[in-house]
């Protein structure tokens, strides 16, 4: 992967029309209340697996589940709906704190719960809709919103959860913003680099916002961008 400081110097040479603007943003430098970075991706937040790239999504507040007990006409199919703190009430086996849990977790705590009155019970626990882990999409999408964060996803697989691009959409003007323990960050990309395998598809997570194309806050990289005709490595910035 190239180093960032390598990068922008040599296409600070190679676009002279952009040298006659100044010398831009380098590794290192701050501007704009932004510093560009010696990094090749965003730091991973904190409280996320990053080793399990098959991590089973956490039930939070306010998340729908559907919860089938095999062989109890009663308990099959039922829509629960987690309260604030991220309780479920399911009958038989009572409250159950679901937050912070898997919903295969869920599913054997209410097995052992059911043991009481049915032998050896067999429960499904499958997520219906989640509004505490999502990532935003925004920009020149088809269908700009929040999307939920399921195992593992990646920035093109938000931009397809957008129904993709729109026909005034910029592919080499993406941006992810991030915060970690506090801080702000944002990278730049080039989706038609990733398609091409120029470099990986980066993850991203809940609380993630994806911007496409233009917008006020992509003003921020103009003196980088400046130097920079095409993307053969993700910008990255800490944001001041």
């Amino acid at each position: 992967m190239f180093n960032k400081r390598f990068l922008v110097c040599a296409f600070a040479l190679l676009a002279a029309g952009a040298c006659a603007q100044g010398p831009g943003l380098q590794t290192g430098q701050t501007h704009a209340n932004i510093e560009l970075l010696d990094a090749d991706r965003l730091p991973v937040p904190s409280g996320f697996d990053t080793s399990d790239a098959t991590r089973p999504y956490l039930i939070g507040p306010f998340d729908r589940l559907k919860i089938d007990v095999f062989g109890v006409p009663e308990l099959a199919n039922a829509e629960i709906q987690a309260d604030a703190s991220g309780r479920i009430s399911v009958p038989l086996a009572g409250e159950i704190e679901a937050a912070g849990k898997s919903p295969g977790e869920v599913a054997a705590v209410i097995e052992d719960r059911l043991r009481r009155y049915i032998r050896q019970p067999e429960v499904a626990v499958n997520l219906l809709e989640t509004v505490s882990q999502v990532v935003t999409v925004d920009g020149e999408v088809r269908k700009p919103g929040l999307y939920p964060v399921l195992g593992q996803m990646t920035l093109m697989r938000a931009v397809a959860r957008a129904e993709g691009l729109s026909e005034m959409a910029q592919p080499t003007d993406v941006v992810i913003f991030r915060s970690v323990e506090g801080q702000k960050y944002a990278a730049l990309y080039d989706l038609r680099a990733i398609r091409r395998g120029v470099y990986e598809d980066p993850e991203v997570f809940a609380n993630d916002v994806v911007v496409v194309g233009h917008s006020a806050k992509r003003q921020l990289f103009k003196d980088t961008l400046a130097l920079v005709p095409a993307l053969l490595s993700p910008l990255i910035y800490l944001v001041r």
